[in-house]
C-alpha cells in the first residue's frame, strides 16, 4: 500500500496509485447546497488535498474521479474557472512579500484571460474582479476561487511585527472583498485556514461565508474516521499488530488512544489526525509525527507569554463564543 504522506495533489494520489480515503460524496454535497465556504482545520489535516481534489473536481477531470463515489453523483462535468491562491509555500515576514504574490496571480490571470496590466490604475482586488467577469463572459461559466490556508500572511507575523499583521490583514480584506462586489460572476468559493478570524477583520469587506468548521454534515471532509480506519487500512494495522506482539482489536485502540480525540461538531464524532496515522501506518511504529513538523510556530510564540501551566488548560469545557477570534 502506498501512503500520499506530504502529498497534496489529488491527481498525483490517483494516478500514481496512492491510497485515497473517498470523501468525494460530501464534495459533491457540498458543491451543491451552498457557495461561500469557511473551513478551519489544524495542521497537516489535508486542507490543502480538499483543495486540489475540488479543483479537479471543478475543472471537469471527470477520468480522477472514476470508482469514486461522487463518480454516480455528478452528471454534467462542466469545465469552469478556476483561481487557485496558496499561501502555504510563502513565508511573508518581509514587507513586500503579499503584494508581490498577489500582484503574480492577478497577473497571470489577465493574461490568461486577455485583460491589459492594470497594477498601475486599480487595486488588486478591482483588478480580480475584472478577471472574474472576463472568465464568466468568455466562458459562460461562473467561477471557482479556492484559497488555501488564507491567514498564513497573518500568522507568519503574528506576534513579531504589529505593523505587518496589520498591513497584511489590510490587504487580504481589500482582497477578499471583491467576492462582493463579483457576487453574479461566482459559482463557488472556499478559504482553508487554521485560524478563525472575526467578522470585523479580513471577512468584513464582503458577505459572510458559510463556517462549515463545526459543522456535523461535514465533519468528516478532513481527517480518517475509525470505520474508514477499519475499511482502507484493515491490513496495515494487523501487520502492526504482528510487530507489536499484540492482536488486532489491541493495536486498533493504542491507534486510537494515539491518534484519535479530534472532534468537530457536537455529534462528537471521533476523527484521527491523517498524517500521523498515515506516517504510523506506513513505518508501521507508534510516533508523535504531528508534533514533530505540525506545531504552529505563532501557537509557541504566543505561549511564552504567558505564565500558564498548559495542564491546567486542557480538559476543560470552554465556550463556543471564546473561539470567535484568533484574538
Amino acid at each position: 500500500m502506498k501512503y500520499p504522506i506530504g502529498i497534496q495533489s489529488f491527481e498525483q494520489i490517483i494516478e500514481d496509485g496512492y491510497v485515497y480515503v473517498d470523501k468525494t460524496d460530501l464534495i459533491y454535497n457540498l458543491a451543491h447546497e451552498g457557495k461561500i465556504y469557511f473551513l478551519s482545520r489544524p495542521r497537516r489535516f489535508g486542507k490543502s488535498l480538499l483543495v486540489s481534489t475540488l479543483k479537479n473536481y471543478y475543472l471537469g477531470r471527470k477520468e480522477l474521479f472514476n470508482g469514486l463515489k461522487i463518480a454516480s453523483l455528478e452528471k454534467d462535468w462542466n469545465v469552469y474557472p478556476v483561481f487557485h491562491v496558496d499561501f502555504n509555500s510563502t513565508n511573508f515576514t518581509e514587507k513586500e512579500t503579499l503584494e508581490q504574490k498577489l500582484n503574480f496571480y492577478v497577473t497571470e490571470w489577465e493574461l490568461k484571460y486577455g485583460l491589459p496590466d492594470r497594477s498601475g490604475l486599480l487595486g488588486i482586488g478591482d483588478r480580480f474582479v475584472e478577471v472574474l467577469r472576463a472568465a464568466h463572459e468568455q466562458t459562460g461559466l461562473r467561477s471557482v476561487v479556492l484559497i488555501d490556508e488564507y491567514d498564513k500572511p497573518i500568522l507568519d507575523v503574528l506576534d513579531v511585527d504589529t505593523f505587518l499583521e496589520d498591513r497584511h490583514r489590510n490587504i487580504l480584506k481589500a482582497f477578499y472583498s471583491v467576492f462582493k462586489g463579483a457576487d453574479s460572476h461566482l459559482q463557488f468559493v472556499l478559504l482553508t485556514g487554521v485560524t478563525k478570524f472575526s467578522q470585523v477583520s479580513v471577512f468584513s469587506g464582503f458577505n459572510q461565508p458559510k463556517d462549515i468548521s463545526m459543522d456535523a454534515r461535514y465533519e468528516t471532509l478532513c481527517g480518517i474516521t475509525q470505520k474508514e480506519l477499519e475499511t482502507y487500512f484493515q491490513e496495515p494495522v494487523e501487520e502492526m499488530a504482528e510487530i507489536y506482539n499484540c492482536d488486532y482489536n489491541f493495536m486498533l485502540a493504542e491507534m486510537k488512544r494515539q491518534y484519535d480525540g479530534y472532534h468537530f461538531s457536537k455529534k462528537m464524532t471521533d476523527i484521527y489526525n491523517p498524517f500521523s496515522l498515515l506516517n504510523a501506518l506506513d513505518s508501521k511504529s507508534i510516533e508523535d509525527y504531528w508534533f514533530k513538523t505540525g506545531t504552529p510556530t505563532y501557537l509557541i510564540r504566543l505561549m511564552n507569554h504567558f505564565n500558564e501551566n498548559i495542564n491546567e488548560l486542557t480538559g476543560k469545557y470552554y465556550r463556543q463564543e471564546e473561539f470567535i477570534d484568533y484574538k
